[in-house]
């Protein structure tokens, strides 16, 4: 088990407390470590990427903060293999997981989804940039939200048995919105690092910025010839489409790629096997073929970022997903 293990996505820049007290309604001392707190900046930081204002972020850190104690939580019960999955412990609420105790079964999102703190927070702030197109609801596919009192806008999403509890933490939230408010998606990836050999830091410059352009689009779905240089088309992209969008978002308009990944695969210069780096791109053919038939971004260790497949969404994998395959290695520049 990977407890402690940083899972979000996307890092978080902007400093995070070592820890907090505060008091909820029933007069309860909280006290929240640095660990929890840097669940409720990934919180928060998606929430300012997305422009979600600050009531909306109160609401969902009130509502991870009831659920799962700003933790994310496995489910091995359910899901024995959560336990392979970077989390700070096990919860056993029916079948849910994550900070969110959200529900893989009723299509929140896959396991991995869910127990990936910036994939939980998109869900449940749910609205046109969420991963689950408003079914289920998040909180911006409720309507007069915003009028609502804070703890009946948790609630809505959530549709717990017990509707009164969100608002106890109210006053927790507000300080911990206060504490950590200035939060942004930043320069960390701390993507599954199960065996430290991930960067800490995306790389500088232009291979940092081509990772967290591609993560920027986590959820949308895949399609076939989907995607360019302004974001998604089709509803979605597909794995040279992702790279296209990336590339250009990433390098100011400068980078123009092809969309289909034979063409890409002689953009920029050749690099050996051992020498890849997070940002460099890996084609993979089948033996014999002629040309490649995917491409994804390195990140680091056994993974990538890409657009796999019909049915399928843009994510973290790993390149053991295409073991036997020849694979490629082409940096841009």
């Amino acid at each position: 088990m990977w407890d402690g293990e940083a899972t979000a996505s996307l890092g978080v820049a902007g400093p995070v407390p070592s820890s907090l007290n505060a008091t909820n309604t029933n007069g309860e001392t909280v006290t929240l470590n640095e660990q929890q707190l840097t669940r409720a900046a990934a919180i928060i930081a998606v929430g300012n990427n997305q422009r979600i204002p600050a009531r909306g972020q109160l609401i969902a850190i009130m509502t991870a903060l009831t659920e799962s104690s700003l933790r994310v939580l496995s489910n091995t019960s359910a899901y024995p293999h959560s336990a392979d999955i970077p989390n700070d412990g096990d919860g056993s609420d029916h079948d849910s997981v994550g900070l969110f105790q959200q529900r893989p079964a009723a299509g929140w999102g896959t396991v991995e989804n869910l127990m990936d703190p910036v994939w939980s927070s998109r869900a449940f702030y749910g609205g046109p940039n969420g991963p689950n197109h408003g079914s289920p609801r998040g909180l911006l596919d409720i309507d007069g939200w915003q009028a609502m009192d804070p703890g009946a806008a948790a609630q809505a999403v959530q549709v717990s048995a017990y509707p009164d509890r969100y608002a106890v933490n109210q006053p927790v939230a507000e300080k911990v919105l206060s504490a950590v408010s200035g939060a942004s998606l930043g320069s960390d990836l701390d993507c599954a690092r199960s065996t430290g050999d991930l960067p800490t830091n995306l790389p500088a410059g232009f291979p940092g910025a081509l990772i967290a352009g591609a993560a920027s689009q986590l959820g949308q779905p895949y399609v076939w010839g989907g995607g360019d240089f302004s974001g998604p088309t089709g509803g979605g992209f597909d794995c040279s489409g992702l790279v296209l969008y990336a590339a250009y978002q990433a390098s100011g308009g400068r980078i123009r790629l092809p969309h289909y990944s034979g063409d890409q695969i002689h953009a920029g210069m050749g690099i050996p096997w051992t020498l890849k780096q997070p940002g460099d791109l890996i084609f993979f053919s089948y033996p014999g073929a002629g040309g490649p038939h995917h491409v994804a971004i390195y990140v680091g260790g056994d993974r990538i970022l890409h657009a796999p497949r019909t049915g399928d969404v843009v994510r973290y994998g790993t390149i053991g997903e295409f073991a036997g395959e020849v694979m490629t290695v082409r940096r841009l520049a």
